[in-house]
């Protein structure tokens, strides 16, 4: 099984997106993570998702540290720890998980490790389930064509994220999804913001009273903007593309039915 995020993986060449810094670049069964060892987090993740041969595996995987990387550029459990802070997931636990089963249960197990984790709230409510599961809606609407998947989520690393226990929280996150259609390569964008569940005075986090998450569909353009990231191809393919649909900009979502493809 081929390590790391596979550029080929849809019909269309998709780079790997890049940050304009230094970064530790940390390959996994199908995915790959790009490690910022100043911020001690994820830049950039990306994986590849073969809709039709998913397979439906028992949760198993404990967190841990990579080491191959030195323990004090990875934010590991002493963060997460007496708090309401959640170990959330860039690449989610299933997503790499298709094809022969021992393959999958191995790439499962893989998303378990801390650079593949960010903080995020303990709180949950409609926003955030609708976050969780957008790669199965977009799998959903692509399932006429080859059910692929290639799906790039991280942190916004902004300069003003609050501190907390020697790193700083992030307060969004972005998520980009892209598949091939008939008309070529689709691309949508979206931003999941947490900062009114995010107190880190006084070494608090997820203080009363609590806010929400809050999640949108923006365009790719803005995405890459915010994250400083290279999108390459994936402006261009963004859905978001059309006139009426940028005159909207950034879209509020409270339901999948909501969400532009």
């Amino acid at each position: 099984m081929t390590d790391g995020y596979d550029s080929e993986f849809l019909a269309t060449t998709v780079p790997l997106p890049a940050p304009g810094r230094e970064l530790r670049t940390l390959d996994y069964p199908r995915f790959s993570v790009l490690l910022d060892p100043q911020r001690r987090l994820a830049a950039v993740t990306a994986v590849n998702i073969d809709g039709a041969r998913l397979l439906d595996l028992a949760r198993e995987g404990e967190w841990r540290l990579d080491p191959r990387i030195d323990a004090e550029v990875q934010t590991g459990p002493d963060v997460y720890a007496r708090n309401d802070l959640d170990r959330g997931h860039l690449v989610r636990r299933r997503d790499p998980g298709w094809g022969e089963a021992s393959q999958a249960r191995a790439a499962m197990e893989a998303t378990f490790f801390y650079p593949n984790a960010a903080p995020q709230a303990a709180g949950f409510n409609q926003s955030k389930e609708l976050w969780l599961g957008l790669e199965d809606h977009v799998l959903a609407y692509a399932e006429t064509t080859d059910q692929r998947l290639s799906v790039f989520t991280a942190p916004v690393l902004a300069d003003d994220d609050p501190p907390y226990r020697g790193i700083r929280i992030p307060l969004r996150f972005w998520k980009v999804a892209a598949w091939h259609d008939p008309t070529g390569l689709r691309a949508a964008g979206f931003v999941l913001d947490q900062t009114e569940l995010v107190d880190a005075d006084e070494g608090l986090l997820a203080a009363p009273p609590l806010g929400g998450f809050r999640t949108f569909q923006a365009p790719i353009a803005d995405i890459a903007g915010i994250a400083g990231v290279d999108l390459g191809p994936l402006i261009a393919a963004d859905v978001l593309r059309g006139e009426s649909a940028r005159a909207e900009g950034w879209r509020p979502l409270s339901a999948s039915g909501d969400i532009v493809l």
